[in-house]
């Protein structure tokens, strides 16, 4: 009938429209509440921002050390910001560090990394399996000593295999730019290193998409670990499940060659779970994501820095070329070196530029949750915490102090080096 009005099957009815407008009236009352937060008697200085929610995360996730330096000349070494839905206090003064450190009861590690790893892995079970999160870090001594010797051998075998098949027989060269390059390889590197070879005709397609999948997911890892809800994080949540559908218990069974660490993780984790259980590829995706995720970066930077600076390469070159003499080794295409953890740590201008490249690149912090209600005393003054905030301290901070280092701004390969050790 000519003037009749229809609904189009696809636009939302009153109803549904009167239960989005409640439902944003809760969020943003939510959100009004979270930033109403008042500081109390005794508490450190609060800095909260006018976004609802974001607070000052815009400023801080711009330029941290700025951001935390202009904040420690107003407020002092000790303040508390709201980022991100959290209210988290750092502590700047390193003389100060052992106070947050040493605290392990009210100030908790644990109960942070669990809730991380249930956020952005799907680890729940970490939250309330005491036994399962004593047993999980129980493995990590499989990081060192003999363990960590094995590793690294397979790793260099890993490394020749690599530049051998995909480097040096290669006669068409392409363009690419330096951090995919890193990606890839450290990616495949250390997933052979530790979870072995593929044995599936289709390995390559199957690495490869790992791979692609990995770098999509770390790209995701912010929103992740945020308070947004995972079921409103669609494309984040499908690519979660889709690594931890490669990593479960059968298929990581199938690979040859694990390493001892991931044999005993497979182990361990049978006897907390079903075989089948998929969050036994969530722990596998956590542990894969931690040995990658500050590796890549630290290799980009040292390889930028390193070209960057022609005297490191020669240095470099010629402490290697020192190496191969004297442990009679030769050098060039096609040709194996070979040498021990002891053997590398001796190369302390390789190990110097390093140690440069993280200082000047690595903005990691170092975070606890507060277990209860309590009074943070460092030295001369004491702060009240409340349970449930968190106490950062942040490194980066002392790495580029000019009274600590000289011209902290300026890449020295040589900066860690003193009388030749």
């Amino acid at each position: 009938m000519q003037g009749a009005t229809t609904l189009d099957a696809a636009s939302p009815g009153p109803l549904a429209l009167l239960g989005l407008l409640f439902a944003a009236t809760l969020l943003l009352s939510a959100l009004f509440l979270l930033t109403r937060r008042t500081r109390r008697p005794r508490e450190p200085p609060l800095i909260k921002g006018w976004l609802p929610y974001l607070g000052m995360a815009l400023k801080f996730f711009k330029d941290p050390l700025t951001f935390l330096k202009t904040l420690q000349r107003q407020h002092g070494d000790t303040f508390t910001v709201f980022l991100v839905g959290k209210y988290i206090t750092f502590v700047l003064n390193p003389f100060q560090y052992q106070y947050v450190t040493k605290n392990p009861k009210q100030l908790s590690f644990q109960k942070f990394s669990s809730r991380l790893s249930a956020k952005a892995f799907s680890v729940k079970k970490l939250l309330t399996d005491d036994d399962l999160n004593e047993d999980v870090h129980r493995a990590y001594l499989l990081l060192q000593g003999k363990p960590l010797d094995v590793l690294l051998e397979t790793m260099i075998q890993e490394v020749k295999e690599l530049f051998e098949s995909q480097l040096l027989k290669i006669t068409d060269w392409n363009t690419e730019r330096i951090f995919a390059f890193c990606g890839s390889l450290v990616f495949e590197i250390t997933f052979a290193t530790l979870y072995g070879k593929i044995l599936a005709g289709n390995k390559k397609q199957i690495i490869s998409e790992l791979r692609d999948d990995f770098f999509k997911f770390d790209d995701m890892f912010p929103y992740l670990v945020s308070d947004i809800p995972i079921q409103l994080l669609r494309n984040e949540e499908s690519m979660q499940k889709k690594i931890i559908k490669c990593l479960t218990s059968e298929k990581v069974a199938q690979m040859q060659g694990q390493s001892k660490i991931v044999q005993e993780r497979q182990d361990l984790l049978k006897r907390y779970y079903r075989h089948d259980d998929p969050e036994i590829g969530a722990h596998h995706l956590g542990f894969l994501w931690a040995s990658l995720a500050n590796t890549i970066p630290a290799m980009f930077w040292a390889m930028y820095y390193i070209l960057r600076h022609p005297e490191a390469m020669e240095a470099l070159r010629d402490e290697i070329d020192s190496f191969l003499q004297s442990t009679g080794q030769k050098k060039g295409p096609g040709i194996s070196v070979h040498f021990t953890r002891e053997q590398l740590d001796s190369l302390v201008c390789l190990e110097s530029t390093i140690l440069e490249v993280l200082r000047l690149c690595s903005y990691s912090s170092i975070i606890r949750e507060v277990q209860e209600d309590m009074n943070l005393s460092l030295e001369s003054k004491s702060f009240s915490l409340r349970k449930g905030d968190f106490v950062a301290l942040f490194p980066p901070l002392i790495h580029n102090d000019p009274e600590i280092f000289d011209a902290p701004k300026e890449f020295r390969f040589d900066r860690f080096i003193e009388d030749g050790k």
